[in-house]
């Protein structure tokens, strides 16, 4: 039995690239651990989804657990930073935000999850977080230099295909229209188009390609425990599965640890 530990930002990010090698790690016999930087205490919600008395916290917390559940997530943990909010706003550099915090101090509160998992694998996020979020862009400086420190063989940074992106883009014209530095979940809604240049990384710099349309209802289902986030999953929940297959049925990675040898076959599973 291998360990994957999978880093990501905030509680419902863990769906949209992990969310595949997640459960079939988990299906084929593998340990699987969920390790989210912050609560997620500044995402939108929906008007009148809270209880009296609940915190968007309390809530997104039970979401996150519901959708580990689904994915045959083992383990949670949260390591108790404040959310930072999106690129540009106040809580970019609120005391104690994530994107704040000295990268050696969180790395270590990290490194200890992975000692005490014996992580074969980590995932983080590339340089850019996927899309510029402060946070996500902290997740690849703090996760990157805690496999470090843990000596975690393996390390990926979970990406998206921007040429893939772009495809689809230019295949759907409703994509095509999306709300200026929308995150990369909220494509159908109305607006001029994203910057497709700065999501992801270009398919030339990818080294692995994970197959996971075997698994692709459980993915499904841990996007509808997110009722929180709808705003990011909503478009996806009523696709055919043919097309949510096209769309999520792969999930990409770099290999940075040990580092892809040039010409290298793009790998096809994550060495579990």
């Amino acid at each position: 039995m291998s360990t994957l530990v999978c880093f990501h930002a905030h509680p419902d990010d863990e769906v949209f690239g992990t969310g595949g090698v997640m459960r079939s790690a988990s299906d084929a016999g593998h340990r699987v651990v969920l390790v989210t930087a912050t609560d997620g205490a500044l995402g939108e919600v929906p008007d009148g989804l809270l209880d009296e008395g609940e915190t968007l916290v309390q809530r997104r917390q039970a979401e996150v657990a519901a959708s580990a559940a689904v994915l045959g997530v083992h383990r949670v943990v949260n390591l108790g930073y404040a959310d930072s909010g999106m690129a540009g706003t106040e809580g970019n550099t609120a005391p104690g935000a994530f994107a704040t915090v000295d990268v050696e101090e969180a790395a270590a509160s990290l490194a200890e999850v992975l000692r005490e998992e014996n992580a074969t694998v980590l995932t983080v996020y590339d340089p850019n977080g996927g899309y510029g979020h402060p946070d996500h862009v902290q997740v690849h400086h703090v996760g990157t230099r805690a496999g470090a420190l843990a000596g975690v063989p393996y390390v990926y940074e979970a990406t998206m295909n921007r040429d893939h992106m772009r495809m689809l883009m230019e295949a759907n014209p409703a994509w095509n229209e999306q709300p200026d530095g929308a995150e990369a979940g909220q494509t159908g809604q109305s607006g001029p188009r994203p910057d497709v240049e700065a999501f992801g990384l270009p398919e030339s710099e990818l080294t692995t390609a994970v197959d996971v349309t075997a698994v692709l209802d459980a993915k499904r289902a841990a996007m509808q425990v997110h009722e929180s986030q709808i705003g990011d999953f909503g478009p996806f929940l009523a696709m055919e599965r043919d097309v949510l297959a096209v769309v999520f049925g792969t999930e990409w990675f770099r290999r940075v640890t040990p580092p892809a040898a040039v010409g290298a076959a793009r790998e096809t599973a994550l060495p579990l």
